[in-house]
């Protein structure tokens, strides 16, 4: 991709009323772009990056026998009204009424929708179990949106169900998906805590959110700095500095954190409102045990950006950058064009700037983008490239095979 051609162009300030730094620096660097407040457009390098987060889930996912979906966004009031939530759940919703004086919601989440397709497909055991994904993008009506687009009235997310013929079933396929979750994170370079939390307006039960620590989260979560125990501040009865409740020795921390996922348990409580049901093998009628897993991918690229980035800009791992190498193009390096389509032709995503601009822009962009390796052809540089690592002030000159070896490797 030539820089050039690259829509829209940086910007030198940020945002009068941006506060959050995944805020500032999303803008400032051109992925994302403020409709209204809790409302974004994701420009080109945005959509790369979160489509990148996409494709790691998806892998995951695929792996523990999940299979891809996608469902419709309008809901029929009916549907809501089956569980109770149209009215419970009436403060995050956003409601609609059409010509024909019926009554709609946009999706804040899609237990009811799944539940109905599944209802229409399932007659026996023999049918279960089933896990249902998509991406797509959730409606809540957030209040106070704030923090960039990490709380947002319009998002994106993935979310997985699944259905099971009895609660043994369900808890191992609950912790198949947690386990995908710590691949997912672990594969994008999150460090991240497994905390136990409340149901919000999706269940009295307790769930689990993976939450990362972050300065400018806005979540609480207190952990045992000896052993795997975490909880969140809503279902928290103790003090940071206490004794660990679970492994006896360790002392619980306090930490600011940002949540990236969440899974449920919500046993037969939804099946048998929707009367969702199958035969057993014994014929007897039964209520299949219901699962709901969520991850919000714009959100995972706004706490990337949360706790990755220096004064100069962001900080991108390679899996989830828009590209891999930000070829730079200076006075004297009339062979970059070169150097580009050889790149091009090994499959290496590359951003070229090629733009008729000072030096000290194209720097300052590279940086402000953040880009993995940074690639530099100069009159300095002669028949060499300048090759450096975003995160590390090492510059090597090397040849272009020695470039195409690194990147390789």
């Amino acid at each position: 991709m030539r820089q050039s051609k690259l829509f829209p162009g940086t910007k030198k300030q940020a945002p009068a009323d941006a506060q959050s730094i995944n805020h500032k620096l999303l803008v400032r660097a051109g992925f994302i772009d403020q409709l209204m407040a809790g409302s974004w457009t994701l420009l080109p390098l945005g959509k790369k990056v979160v489509t990148k987060i996409e494709d790691i889930i998806r892998e995951e996912l695929d792996k523990i026998g999940a299979q891809e979906v996608l469902m419709p966004l309008l809901h029929p009031k009916s549907i809501w009204n089956e569980t109770g939530r149209w009215e419970t759940a009436s403060e995050i919703m956003y409601k609609l009424t059409d010509v024909r004086k019926k009554d709609y919601a946009l999706s804040f989440t899609h237990e009811e929708i799944f539940l109905d397709l599944a209802r229409k497909e399932i007659k026996s055991y023999q049918d279960l179990p089933i896990a249902l994904y998509h991406f797509s993008t959730k409606f809540r009506n957030e209040l106070r949106a704030k923090s960039g687009i990490l709380r947002g009235r319009e998002f994106l997310m993935k979310d997985l169900y699944s259905l099971h013929a009895n609660e043994k079933d369900l808890d191992e396929f609950y912790w198949k998906v947690a386990e995908a979750y710590k691949n997912v994170f672990k594969r994008i370079g999150f460090d991240f805590y497994i905390t136990e939390a409340g149901g919000g307006v999706f269940t009295q039960n307790n769930t689990h959110e993976f939450q990362v620590v972050a300065e400018g989260g806005e979540d609480t979560i207190y952990v045992c700095d000896s052993c795997d125990w975490a909880q969140n501040q809503e279902i928290f009865e103790l003090e940071a500095g206490d004794q660990c409740p679970d492994c006896k020795s360790g002392t619980i921390k306090e930490y600011k954190s940002i949540e990236v996922g969440n899974i449920f348990r919500f046993g037969t409580y939804y099946s048998e409102k929707m009367n969702v049901n199958f035969v057993d093998e014994s014929g007897v009628k039964q209520y299949p045990y219901f699962g709901s897993y969520g991850i919000g991918t714009s959100r995972v690229m706004g706490a990337w950006v949360e706790i990755s980035h220096d004064e100069k800009g962001i900080v991108w791992p390679e899996n989830i950058s828009p590209f891999t190498v930000h070829l730079i193009k200076l006075p004297g390096g009339e062979h970059a064009n070169e150097i580009y389509d050889a790149l091009v032709k090994q499959s290496i995503e590359i951003l070229y700037d090629d733009r008729d601009v000072n030096t000290g822009e194209k720097f300052a962009d590279s940086d402000l983008i953040g880009i993995p390796i940074r690639l530099v052809v100069s009159q300095k540089t002669g028949d060499k490239i300048e090759f450096k690592y975003r995160n590390s002030d090492k510059v090597e000159l090397l040849s272009l095979d020695e470039v195409l070896q690194k990147l390789k490797s």
